[in-house]
């Protein structure tokens, strides 16, 4: 072959089959031409993915479920799909955490995948578009080029010859939805996240999701709220009683945290105590449609919208407890009962409750949302509040006995922690008279079962009904009155008893008379309020005139008289008289036994109380049979659990601490602490006190590793509940002060000393044994820093003396004592 350049003059000469000749070449072809489309290049079989490649959000802060991610990984390695609903208290509540154990999964094995991505796939709609982005990811030219439906279907292909991958399909709504892809594509895994607990098919294993664990929950909102600062025990204590009330929910914990950490000035007390209202609200720069109350807004619009009679059933459900509501109870009188089961199923279905075919439980949290006012509500009246009349005629409804008959016992007790809850949410200005009498009637049972703490809420809706309907100075109004102030002494809280039982007296005075037997009862309650509150200036004064005015009025045996001397008892010895205090106490049991049997609480209480003081004294030969045969009264009469004979187990613990026994007493101590801790709560003055106990126990034992934490933990409860000052408060102090010595620090031991001595100078006065056995602690603390004690000082150590402040008397806080004070004529469901 020739060619020739015209330009150049030049001839250029190529031989042979296919030869080519030329100067310059531009594009030149020889053999057999197959010309490839432009698609070739672009073939899901011939497109790779860049190593991590993914469109995964941020990883978000995600503490604890280390176990559910472990569960995950054997599903998704076992099986290839798997689907995250939640199961436990709240199936599939929105806000518990589902996409973000997906994404730190995701995170956590980015580099098991070749590719790894994130699919909305609340609708096949939200599936295709997602899908599509992955074709713009892995050709992008070509993907601009065609329409949608071929954008998904070269994904699909991609996936299906391609290995390695993870796709994460999130919230999914329909897990029918998902069959075009799992049932065909098998090289990679299929993660879903949903609300749906149901529909799955068999080939899908589920994992059910939880709330978080308490700890991680107040973990992570002190990181949210603090950053990288350390909570202090007080932050620490709220942060746990917030997430408590939140439910230790994920969504709604971050929501808390983020506002927080925005409001500097908003507590964490203050968000908590108007949890209803925040629950709306978020942070600058959180999406304000990711609030908890929005979130769940969204499923109530599907039920709404599909299941009307769903939502019927979940606002009836708000407003009642919120653990194992009866089937029973969410089904009207005039109701098809399978009408209601279908609806419960829905909720279920959704999320919403979890049923057990027979009772529901619902999330506290969903409760606190759907019980504040919807905004977009118009229906009149409005929702919330027409689920609030249904919760109302159900248990009393359920209340209401055959004729001839009386409501069983079993029924009371069955309704009366729905009748608790409707009590506490009581919206303003909404009264009801048949209900009111059910609250006063609970309180009564409940008295009776030593759970005076939890008529609270009771005995605050039954006392504003009867202000409204009877008048501020009605005998039954100050009655309910003096039964609250009670109320609020047994769950510990003088700064709202000791006001309320100071106005009440100055009432039953100026209506009754001064020595009206009414008038006796809560000037003795009174005495008893200050007593606990630490105050031993005004107690004794206050009962030695109560005393003769009960002796002259009711006589020398009376049990209000016997009351009244059994207090005055109880005053002279938290003042530390000793030498009065034992006496009367002697001749106060001698004329219980007689007056009201050997067996009788109030028996059993001075015979306590006599240990006690015995104890106090020193005289542990009298002091422990004493002790050990009232608990064995005290469980043969009032039953293992009573507040009274916890308050006696403790006490015998305490005595066996004394005599030098650990060995029994720990034991002891730990039962009676896990005790109270079920039967009072978590905060109660007398759990404060057994954990305080046991902290001193452990200490005695040598055990410093198990008592700090504790002393420390006991003392921020202390400070919150009781105030800064209350002598259980000074107790806990100088106990942790105690620890800290014992353990070589004396850098945090004697500050805390020497404000503990300033505290007891002021509140129990210069000579008080406390006051005296703090200055010697403070002392003993600044001798060892000075390394000059001798060898043979270590006795102080018995005396940072615990015991005034944790082997506690009963009739110091008055439990039994001022029982006549919340007696029947207290709790009168007739008023």
């Amino acid at each position: 072959m020739t060619t020739e350049d015209a330009a150049a003059g030049l001839q250029i000469e190529a031989a042979g089959a296919r030869a080519i000749g030329a100067q310059r070449i531009r594009d030149a072809y020889t053999g057999d031409l197959n010309v490839l489309p432009t698609e070739a290049l672009h073939a899901p079989d011939k497109v790779t993915a860049a190593p991590g490649t993914s469109n995964l959000p941020p990883a978000t802060l995600c503490l604890g479920r280390n176990e559910e991610l472990s569960q995950l990984r054997r599903v998704l390695t076992g099986r290839g799909e798997g689907a995250i609903t939640q199961s436990g208290a709240v199936h599939g509540l929105g806000g518990i955490g589902k996409s973000t154990l997906a994404l730190r999964y995701a995170h956590y094995h980015r580099s098991d995948y070749t590719l790894i991505w994130w699919i909305n796939a609340a609708s096949p709609d939200e599936i295709e578009t997602s899908v599509t982005e992955l074709t713009k990811a892995l050709a992008p030219d070509w993907a601009a080029s065609v329409e949608r439906g071929a954008q998904v279907s070269w994904a699909k292909q991609w996936l299906a010859w391609n290995r390695g991958w993870l796709l994460i399909y999130d919230n999914v709504e329909d897990p029918d939805d998902l069959f075009p892809y799992t049932g065909a594509l098998h090289q990679g895994h299929h993660l879903a996240t949903s609300r749906r607990t149901t529909g799955w098919p068999d080939s899908t294993a589920t994992l059910p999701l939880g709330n978080l664990d308490l700890d991680d929950a107040t973990t992570l909102l002190c990181q949210l709220v603090l950053k990288e600062a350390a909570p202090t025990p007080q932050q620490k204590l709220n942060a746990r009683a917030l997430v408590a009330d939140l439910g230790c929910l994920p969504l709604a914990v971050k929501q808390a945290g983020a506002y927080l950490a925005q409001n500097r000035g908003v507590s964490l007390d203050a968000y908590r105590r108007r949890l209803g209202t925040k629950l709306f609200r978020t942070a600058h720069g959180i999406d304000a449609e990711r609030t908890i109350a929005r979130v769940w807004n969204v499923t109530l619009q599907v039920l709404e919208d599909e299941y009307p009679l769903a939502v019927e059933v979940l606002h009836t459900a708000a407003w009642l407890a919120p653990d194992d509501i009866p089937h029973t109870l969410l089904t009207p009188a005039d109701a098809d009962p399978d009408d209601i089961a279908e609806a419960i199923g829905t909720l279920a279905a959704y999320s919403m409750v979890t049923d057990t075919g027979t009772a529901v439980t619902i999330h506290r949290l969903v409760q606190t949302v759907l019980r504040a006012t919807q905004l977009a509500d118009n229906t009149q009246p409005p929702r919330h509040l027409q689920g609030r009349g249904r919760a109302e005629q159900a248990v009393l409804y359920h209340l209401t006995a055959l004729p001839g008959q009386n409501t069983a016992d079993s029924q009371w007790d069955s309704q009366i922690p729905h009748l608790v809850t409707l009590a506490a949410t009581t919206p303003p200005g909404h009264h009801n008279a048949r209900l009111t009498n059910a609250y006063a009637t609970a309180a009564n049972r409940l008295h009776h079962q030593g759970h005076t703490a939890r008529t609270i809420p009771l005995m605050e809706a039954t006392l504003a009904q009867r202000e409204q309907i009877l008048g501020d100075i009605h005998p039954q109004t100050l009655t309910t009155r003096n039964n609250l102030a009670y109320a609020y002494q047994s769950a510990g809280d003088m700064r709202r008893a000791i006001p309320l039982y100071e106005a009440t007296l100055a009432q039953y005075e100026q209506v009754l008379g001064d020595t009206h037997p009414s008038t006796l009862t809560t000037r003795n309650n009174l005495a008893g309020a200050y007593q606990s509150a630490g105050d031993v200036g005004r107690p004794i004064p206050l009962l030695e005139a109560t005393l003769a005015q009960c002796e002259q009025v009711l006589g020398d045996t009376h049990p209000e008289t016997l009351r009244s001397r059994n207090n005055l008892a109880s005053a002279y010895e938290s003042a530390g008289d000793l030498d009065r205090a034992t006496p009367l106490f002697e001749a106060t049991l001698a004329q219980y036994e007689q007056i009201l049997g050997d067996t009788h609480p109030e028996t059993l209480a001075s015979r306590n109380n006599l240990a006690y003081a015995y104890e106090s004294a020193g005289d542990m030969r009298r002091a422990i049979p004493l002790y050990e045969a009232t608990l064995a009264q005290y469980e043969q009469v009032l039953g293992d659990t009573h507040p009274e004979t916890l308050t006696s187990r403790n006490n015998l613990a305490s005595a066996y601490e004394s005599a030098g026994d650990l060995r029994r007493a720990i034991p002891l101590y730990e039962a009676t602490l896990a005790q109270r801790e079920q039967v009072l709560g978590d905060t109660h003055p007398s759990t404060l006190t057994s954990r305080n106990n046991l902290a001193h126990a452990y200490q005695s034992a040598g055990d410093l590793d198990r008592a700090i934490p504790l002393y420390e933990a006991t003392l921020a409860q202390c400070e919150q509940v009781l105030d800064e000052t209350h002598p259980k408060t000074l107790t806990s102090r100088n106990n942790l002060a105690s620890a800290y010595e014992s353990a070589g620090d004396l850098r945090r031991a004697i500050p805390l000393y020497e404000a503990t001595l300033a505290q007891c100078e002021q509140v129990l006065g210069d000579t008080h044994p406390e006051t005296l056995t703090s200055r010697n602690n403070l002392a003993y603390a600044r001798s060892a820093a000075a390394a000059v004690q001798p060898s043979d000082t270590a006795a102080p150590a018995t005396a940072h003396d615990h015991h005034p402040g944790t082997s506690e008397q009963p009739v110091s806080p008055s439990p039994t004592d001022l029982c006549r004070a919340t007696d029947q004529k207290g709790f009168d469901i007739h008023g």
